[in-house]
């Protein structure tokens, strides 16, 4: 996959008034940007939408996948299997950091500061985020991750423990039901994060599986006009 041949298709949900934040919300594996977009209208009963804030749901492409016996699916990057306990196909991850980037140096070419954009997602789209933004770009306003994790020797952690500055804040939540991404990997994945300097707290909601909450997604939404207030004055 060349990734300086490609662009990533992306369905956005525009402010309803000045553009002056952006966000990024990245799918899980096998869906798209527009199903993500949909499946967050279906459990809010609307679109999760801002006044000063930008949402672009990106669509990861299609390739083979591993867990799928290398089937084609739309996935961010290659895993070796579902787990915390392999290695990282960090190939695949590091040339999906390459395109993602392009998002972003499309976003500051706009007129929005690096420090006014956040990056996040679902599942498998919220590992991406983490290694987008701890790896390539700690300058971003914050990160959340929903039902998300880090395999145990993950670059994200290595990048860390050489990083020096303040680092992005990151949102985390997980279902304690969740079966397929197990609440212990997200739960261990923050611990790690947090031994190592990023400012985290880690939401459980009992009883939700591998799914998004409405309860969830009205705390997502509260934290995110936290790091992105509006009415900021002028655009740098």
């Amino acid at each position: 996959m060349a990734s300086g041949s490609l662009r990533l298709q992306r369905n956005m949900v525009l402010p309803t008034g000045r553009h002056s934040a952006s966000l990024i919300f990245l799918h899980g594996s096998g869906d798209c940007g527009q199903g993500l977009r949909k499946w967050i209208k279906q459990v809010l009963a609307q679109d999760l939408a801002f006044q000063h804030i930008k949402i672009i749901y990106p669509t990861a492409p299609s390739r083979p996948y591993t867990p799928l016996k290398g089937g084609l699916s739309n996935v961010w990057f290659d895993r070796f299997k579902i787990s915390n306990d392999c290695p990282e196909h960090l190939d695949s991850i590091d040339a999906m950091c390459h395109m993602l980037t392009e998002l972003i140096e499309d976003e500051v070419k706009s007129g929005i500061n690096k420090n006014r954009i956040l990056v996040g997602g679902f599942s498998m789209g919220g590992c991406m985020a983490m290694h987008l933004a701890y790896r390539n770009h700690p300058d971003v306003a914050g990160v959340f991750a929903l039902s998300s994790f880090l395999n145990e020797a993950s670059a994200v952690y290595q990048a860390l423990q050489k990083a020096d500055g303040v680092l992005p804040e990151l949102f985390q939540c997980h279902g304690t039901a969740d079966e397929l991404v197990l609440h212990s990997w997200g739960e261990k994945t923050n611990s790690v994060l947090r031994s190592l300097g990023v400012n985290s707290k880690f939401h459980s909601f009992p009883g939700v599986y591998h799914e998004l909450s409405k309860t969830e997604l009205e705390k997502l939404k509260s934290w995110i006009l936290n790091k992105l207030p509006g009415d900021t004055g002028k655009i740098k």
